[in-house]
């Protein structure tokens, strides 16, 4: 891909301002989607051209840091909270708060979305233009074929019913098993819900009494059921799907189960191999508390700071993340919404989506817990993480022995920085 030469400059036109702006978790549709809000704000503001880059998904966070270690050539981007932490502390962003007191936009926003914008120091690195929250999509003909009446509920029923549906030499999959990319963020998600009733909601991965919660002894049966999921109910293969994989295996109808983040929803109704009355999602399954951990990811525009034309890249920020935009861009991204306007929308009410009103409406047993996903470290962490569940999936590594790597390392990333 060609980057344009004329990055961030003022245009030839006199007055013009031509931003570049960089989006992360790039898909067709969806670049579409920016593009025509684009041209609306290039509509209500003349004076400023965009160019947007879309880099294909899995080279995006490599291509946004080489653009911003060079210091020039961009002016606003996507900003996750998987990467604000690593961008913020080289110092690539710039820290809106200022700029954005008294903007109106805040009072629109739910108080997630609020806390989301603010880092723990008061800092405004992004202003999030959804939420990434998982929930269990589910073929309702095959579990019905199965005998069974109504979804799973826990994770020990979706080991049951994952394995009574899978059948190999029919091509037909129990669960969507994540053994390559990010696979170990669903590791986490059960051992979450394991441990549920110790859990610190302001750090998700550390337990109340300060210990991490991969020591807890309940993630030793979180962990025993999470890995017999991918020896009795997945295909061999899924040892290396990543997001594309799991996706397309659901949306094919050769997959009874998937673990996955709204987004998807988009995804599976545009498929010609299922049909919207065959699936539909179902609440995060529990842990034996009866209760489980809804962590939600959040992702969001930022401005770098390297820009020569921050006013104007602000000005960009405030209308993708606020009003009529941001409203669009969550229906149609498929996106947990920002916006409290959202609950009143029959959208999110209905189908697919109803199981996050349930998740929202009962928050004791969904608990809504913020991950530590904003140190410096969390790049390091996915990738000895996701290497970790290689060597588990590979028969290299016991389960036990994972939870012990788990705990040490985060024992002493946290003992360093304190």
């Amino acid at each position: 891909m060609l980057l344009p030469a004329c990055s961030a400059f003022s245009g030839g036109d006199s007055g013009t301002v031509t931003l570049t702006m960089v989006e992360s978790l790039t898909n067709p549709s969806r670049t579409q989607l920016l593009e025509r809000l684009i041209d609306d704000f290039e509509g209500q503001h003349p004076n400023i051209d965009v160019n947007l880059v879309s880099p294909p998904t899995e080279q995006a966070d490599q291509k946004l840091q080489q653009m911003l270690m060079s210091g020039s050539g961009i002016d606003v981007l996507e900003v996750r909270d998987i990467t604000v932490g690593p961008f913020s502390t080289n110092g690539w962003l710039h820290n809106m708060k200022a700029d954005l007191e008294g903007w109106d936009g805040w009072q629109a926003m739910t108080e997630n979305a609020v806390q989301a914008a603010h880092d723990s120091e008061d800092r405004v690195f992004y202003v999030p233009y959804g939420f990434y929250g998982l929930s269990l999509f589910y073929r309702t003909d095959l579990i019905a074929q199965a005998g069974f009446s109504a979804p799973p509920a826990t994770w020990e029923e979706l080991l049951q019913q994952a394995s009574a549906i899978h059948d190999p030499a029919q091509r037909r999959y129990g669960y969507a098993f994540r053994g390559g990319a990010r696979g170990s963020s669903n590791v986490t998600a059960a051992i979450s819900a394991y441990v549920a009733d110790e859990i610190d909601v302001d750090n998700g991965f550390r337990l109340r009494d300060g210990r991490t919660i991969f020591a807890a002894p309940a993630a030793q049966q979180a962990v025993e059921t999470y890995f017999a999921l991918f020896r009795q109910a997945s295909a061999e293969s899924s040892i290396s799907w990543g997001y594309p994989e799991m996706v397309e295996a659901f949306s094919n109808g050769s997959t009874a189960f998937l673990l996955q983040d709204p987004e998807v929803i988009a995804a599976v109704r545009e498929s010609q191999a299922i049909s919207q009355d065959q699936w539909t999602t179902a609440p995060l399954p529990t842990g034996p508390s009866g209760k489980t951990v809804q962590p939600l990811a959040s992702a969001g525009w930022g401005v770098a700071a390297s820009s020569p034309h921050k006013a104007e890249a602000v000005e960009l920020v405030r209308f993708l993340a606020g009003g009529e935009a941001a409203a669009t861009f969550a229906k149609e991204n498929s996106l947990v919404p920002t916006l409290t306007a959202a609950g009143e929308d029959e959208f999110y009410t209905t189908g697919p989506w109803a199981s996050y009103v349930t998740m929202t409406e009962n928050p004791d047993t969904y608990l809504v817990v913020t991950q530590p996903r904003g140190v410096a470290w969390w790049t390091e962490w996915e990738q000895k993480a996701d290497a970790d569940v290689q060597k588990v999936l590979l028969g290299e590594m016991a389960p036990s022995e994972l939870l012990a790597e788990w705990d040490a390392f985060w024992t002493q990333k946290w003992q360093q920085e304190n």
